[in-house]
This record gives structure tokens, sequence and C-alpha cells, in this order.
């Protein structure tokens, strides 16, 4: 039987962010998960503490408190949503690494964030340049095990619509036979589905040596997420 753990995530209003939040309470192993929020969650549970601050910062921690061995980020936007370049830069690379820095130093030794699919510094779009300076920045810090997943389009319903996101979903749909050998990256992975796989990453790493940073993409994430079962509560 499984050790109980505690975690802690940022980014829990979003579209895998509150999926993963709701396995992680709904995991019967979990002792304590700790989310951290810029505004409160409207759930319950005698497992959950909500820590609250604009900027996602964690001011107060209590010595007693179970110390959070799996971390998740579930943070990101867009240069649409941001408004600039360096908005953007601000949310998936500052904020990200800021959030990062202070789950390493309540205890997190096993990380796992969500990049994109594509993530490269010599990628012409700014938005794929961000987020691998923000899985550098990271794979520094000093993680047991600091794993990024890099999904492709997710599918999924927002609590806030992206259109563009809508859009693109509905094109991929009507294209997914002919997305194909490396095409196949793109058929849309349901939010639940990453949020599981993430879950199961973190749950795998707790039994591991430390190693470098992991990269899972694409149609690794989908494989994985089809042949891990649903934690049982």
């Amino acid at each position: 039987m499984q050790r109980e753990v505690s975690a802690i995530i940022a980014g829990a209003t979003g579209l895998v962010g509150n999926e993963l939040l709701h396995l992680l309470l709904g995991n019967g192993t979990m002792e304590k998960v700790y989310a951290l929020t810029r505004v409160a969650l409207p759930y319950r549970s005698k497992n959950l503490v909500q820590i609250v601050h604009p900027e996602l910062r964690i001011t107060e921690w209590e010595d007693t408190d179970p110390v959070p061995e799996l971390g998740f980020i579930c943070l990101g936007t867009t240069k649409k949503s941001a408004g600039s370049k360096a908005g953007l830069e601000a949310v998936d690379v500052e904020l990200v690494k800021s959030v990062a820095r202070s789950m390493l130093q309540l205890g997190v030794q096993h990380l796992v964030v969500i990049s994109s699919l594509g993530a490269t510094p010599y990628s012409p779009s700014f938005y794929l340049r961000c987020k691998a300076k923000m899985e550098q920045a990271l794979s520094d810090l000093g993680f047991s095990h600091c794993i990024f997943v890099r999904p492709g389009p997710l599918s999924g319903e927002r609590s806030e619509s992206r259109q563009d996101e809508v859009l693109l979903q509905k094109g991929l749909e009507l294209a997914q036979p002919l997305l194909i050998g490396p095409l196949s990256h793109l058929v849309p992975i349901p939010a639940e589905d990453l949020a599981l796989t993430m879950l199961n990453l973190a749950i795998k790493a707790l039994e591991l040596p430390p190693t470098s940073a992991e990269i899972h993409s694409g149609n690794a994430l989908r494989r994985q997420a089809a042949d891990t079962q649903r934690p049982q509560a």
C-alpha cells in the first residue's frame, strides 16, 4: 500500500489544474492538498488547504503543517490575454519560476509542470521560447524530479472560454483522420487525461532516484493516460 503524501498545486482554477485538484482530493493517499490560488476556491474538503494571495506568494506557513513532497504548476497565459510579450513572459516564465522556488522552499521534491508541445529556445514562436526558458530555469533549481508535460491542443471546457482555442479544437476534430505520423501529436488530449497522467508521473517519481529533467510530449501523454487507471479514493 502506498504511503500518505501531501501535494501543492498552483493554477487549480485552470482547465487542467481544476481536473488535477479533483484527482488529488479524491486520492486516498493524499494527507493534505494545498492549493495556491489568487482567489478562494468554491470547494470544501478536510484535506484541502487554500493559500490565497493575489500574486501567488506563500507568506505564512506553520511548522506543524505536513510538508508537500509533490508539486504541480498549471499556470500559463497567452499573448492575447497578457496584452504583450512582456506580459506573457511575466506569467509563463517569471511567475512560474517564483512559484517553483516557493514550492522548493516548502520541501517539494517532485515537481510536475505544464509546458507546451514544441517548446524550444530556437522556435520562431515567442510563446514557445518562453516555455523553453521556463523549463531551463526550473531544471536548474534542484528538485529531485522536474517533470515537464508538453501537450498539444487540449480539449475540455474552461470556466472562461478562449474563442481561438474553441475554433482550433473544432478544426482539429474535423482534421483528426489526417493527423497521422508526426502530425498525430496535434490530436487534442482531454484535460482530465493530462491531469491523470501528471498525477501518475508524480506518484511514480516518489519511488525513483533523483534524475535530470524529464519531458513527456504529445502522443506519449495520451498513451500514458490510456494505460493509467483513475486513482481510487
